[in-house]
């Protein structure tokens, strides 16, 4: 007789178990997606976007053309505001890492998708990072027979400090636990 497979609700329940503790973690990091536009950009964008689509049709102003243009700028300004705000939506994925000298945690926020949850012994953890087709130095966490990725949305750099400070405190979680 085989085990069913774990849902999602139970991965998310053995995950919240895990991690609900009283002792301090020995690191913690949350990242998340650099965000250019701010609010105050996004209205200046859209007002900027709209002028500059409205300025030329004040020459069709009272003509039966400027009715054929709005028909299509007003999409446009639409499209730009309805892909602006999905990309501002998208900046809300978050990556949450958890680490203490027996126990290694990652939550994922997803912003359209259902949450991700891992959890391993740091003691079996490696972490690897390989360049691939789509994402150079493509950062990743084996362990409790998985792989996840980390911090594809970040830049380069910040995804080589973020493996240089991961590899720097699972050592000290390893040396904590020993020691």
């Amino acid at each position: 007789m085989t085990t069913p497979a774990p849902t999602p609700s139970d991965i998310e329940a053995d995950f919240h178990r895990a991690v609900d503790r009283a002792d301090t973690p020995i690191y913690t990091n949350s990242i998340k997606p650099y965000r250019s536009l701010s609010n105050f950009g996004f209205g200046a964008t859209i007002m900027f976007t709209a002028c500059a689509f409205l300025l030329p049709l004040l020459a069709f102003l009272g003509t039966q053309a400027l009715w054929t243009l709005l028909l299509f700028v007003g999409p446009a300004v639409a499209a730009l505001w309805y892909f602006i705000r999905r990309n501002d939506k998208d900046g809300t994925l978050r990556e949450v890492i958890t680490l203490w000298p027996d126990l290694i945690a990652v939550h994922r926020q997803n912003p359209r998708k259902a949450d991700q949850f891992w959890h391993a012994n740091p003691y079996w953890v490696s972490v690897h990072m390989k360049d691939t087709k789509k994402i150079p130095s493509y950062l990743t966490l084996k362990g409790a027979g998985r792989e996840i990725e980390l911090g594809a949305f970040l830049p380069v750099e910040d995804r080589k400090d973020l493996e240089k400070d991961l590899r720097k405190h699972l050592a000290q979680a390893i040396n904590t636990r020993n020691g």
